[in-house]
């Protein structure tokens, strides 16, 4: 697959993803964007009781929520000229290994940015940790005004 350079979108900015998500799930679950860029989203969720599984661990679909709350802020960030948005139209996860305490990072990154769609990895690992807890890759399609 290829990546087409394109340059952010007006106004995409870590600042603007932070309050972008405050009433929906990734305010909700704790979703910190850190950086937006051509090169992708970088992001961090505190782990706490809320988002855990009932075992004392990080709760799976925490997990999925970060990478993929990353992947689609990035195809928001790097949508065409034009476009009206996206939609995720499959998604894949590979679970590695989880945590109990501190803070998970998420790096999500394009790996095409297509006219109709775009596909997206996310790494997700333990903070202050070379430790890699999941793999992560999502397709988006891009939706035009009809």
């Amino acid at each position: 697959m290829t990546t087409k350079t394109r340059g952010l979108r007006p106004g995409m900015t870590s600042e603007h993803f932070r309050t972008f998500g405050g009433n929906h799930l990734p305010g909700l679950m704790g979703v910190e964007i850190l950086k937006v860029s051509e090169a992708g989203v970088e992001s961090r969720l505190p782990v706490r009781k809320e988002v855990m599984a009932p075992n004392g661990f990080l709760h799976a679909a925490t997990v999925v929520a970060l990478a993929d709350t990353s992947c689609g802020y990035g195809c928001v960030a790097l949508l065409p000229e034009g476009a009206s948005g996206f939609t995720t139209i499959e998604l894949k996860a590979n679970f590695l290994g989880t945590t109990h305490e501190g803070a998970i990072l998420c790096r999500a990154t394009p790996l095409h940015l297509g006219r109709t769609t775009q596909v997206w990895d996310a790494v997700v690992s333990v903070e202050g940790s070379a430790a890699r807890i999941a793999f992560f890759r999502c397709t988006q399609m891009v939706l035009w005004p009809k």
